[in-house]
């Protein structure tokens, strides 16, 4: 990496640094207008994330589905899409999965996995694809229609799970038929957490080295960045706009495969939990970097992790963790004016022109 990317990844992370704890202190001023002690509730947020092994083996379970719909707004992002239809792709994929799984049976458990996994995988590509394909041939804003293909995706499932592949034998909570016992995924041996874990780092690692290092990669960077001189270049706009909202959609598809594989074992409300829009966050949070995600995520997950114990003792509503997330979000969100213009940050033939 040159001098000047050096400083790009520096100004990145001062300014999310800086945003962070910027929202810190929000945080703060609202937990006290509630009667509490910050630094107590701080503290609360550190056990419950971070300081013992079951709080860290909940986070990472939370961080796994967070990296995988991270990546649907990422990957569309870095060619210029705003894509938020993350929270769809996963629930897509999470039903996919479940009629994929029972249509195998008692396959053997590796190849039935991935089956399974390229089932979510098709699904959610083919949802997010669709969002590429109504920007570029009908021009429909893709923020629109992906945040409208949430709800779509949603509401789908709940007809699916109500009627046509509804388990009738379990009465205490409405959901899908399971998959079978033994295509279920379960904890990795060194800790607590499923496979999908696992999966999350490894497809982060080679989007990062596709994206950086790859002809391909450069080419979406192009067109993120001028479009125009894409088009001068001769590049396939077209296809690699759906090709970016494919692979972003798929990544998001295998976290829904992983949540009924590894977690619930059937698809179910608990698929529409909000991971995708949480990972909206991370990809901003990250600059759309595949390999920031991984550490994002975990931030992210370790938040989420700790509202039950925010609750339990500080007697703070539910939501709590999910005010933390918006006014992070926000602030994120407003940060982005102070990129470019740092000059500690900017090359120094920059500074003295």
């Amino acid at each position: 990496m040159n001098s000047s990317g050096l400083l790009s990844s520096a100004e990145a992370v001062t300014i999310n640094v800086a945003a962070f704890a910027f929202t810190m202190a929000i945080f703060g001023v609202y937990v006290a207008a509630l009667g509490h002690n910050p630094v107590d509730v701080y503290y609360v947020l550190y056990l419950g994330s971070f300081a013992r092994q079951i709080s860290i083996e909940s986070t990472l379970t939370n961080a796994a589905p967070l990296m995988l719909t991270a990546l649907c707004t990422a990957i569309p992002a870095r060619a210029g899409l705003l894509v938020i239809g993350g929270e769809g792709a996963l629930v897509v994929g999470g039903v996919a999965t479940v009629l994929a799984g029972v249509a195998l049976g008692d396959a053997p458990f590796l190849p039935g996995v991935a089956m399974m996994c390229l089932a979510g995988a098709l699904a959610g590509g083919t949802w997010i694809g669709l969002v590429g394909a109504l920007r570029q041939y009908r021009g429909v804003n893709e923020t629109i229609s992906s945040l409208l293909l949430n709800y779509i995706a949603i509401a789908l499932m709940y007809h699916l799970i109500t009627g046509p592949i509804r388990d009738w034998e379990r009465v205490l909570k409405t959901s899908s038929w399971s998959i079978p016992e033994s295509l279920r995924v379960g904890e990795m041996e060194f800790i607590g957490v499923h496979w999908g874990l696992a999966a999350g780092v490894s497809v982060c690692l080679i989007l990062y080295v596709i994206m950086r290092r790859t002809t391909f990669g450069f080419g979406v960077d192009i067109l993120g960045g001028n479009p125009r001189a894409a088009q001068m270049a001769g590049l396939p706009i077209n296809r690699m706009v759906i090709l970016c909202c494919f692979i972003g959609g798929a990544m998001a598809g295998i976290g829904g495969a992983f949540e009924v594989m590894a977690v619930h074992g059937f698809a179910s409300e608990s698929l529409a939990v909000g991971f995708g829009y949480a990972g909206i966050l991370v990809a901003f949070l990250s600059r759309q970097n595949p390999a920031a995600i991984i550490v994002l995520a975990i931030l992210l997950g370790g938040i989420t992790a700790s509202g039950g114990l925010l609750q339990r003792r500080f007697d703070l509503p539910d939501a709590t963790t999910q005010v933390l997330q918006g006014l992070l979000f926000m602030v994120v969100l407003a940060s982005n004016a102070a990129y470019g213009r740092l000059s500690v940050f900017q090359p120094a033939s920059w500074r003295t022109a």
